[in-house]
């Protein structure tokens, strides 16, 4: 089975979706996932959207 669309949609984003989490402050890393913080969408990395879940970090 073919492989060619993997990642087609990460090549529409800006930067192909890396950028500086907002929580962890990590630099060139994939920030797609969106929280809510303070009444407006926060785009976040895999790692803290997790632990933001779990309750172990806060979007601040």
């Amino acid at each position: 089975m073919s492989k060619a669309h993997r990642g087609k949609g990460l090549r529409e984003e800006t930067a192909r979706g890396r950028g500086v989490c907002p929580v962890c402050k990590r630099e060139n890393i994939k920030v797609l996932y969106e929280l809510e913080a303070g009444g407006s969408k926060v785009k976040v990395c895999k790692t803290c959207k997790a632990a933001v879940a779990h309750g172990k970090k806060s979007v601040s």
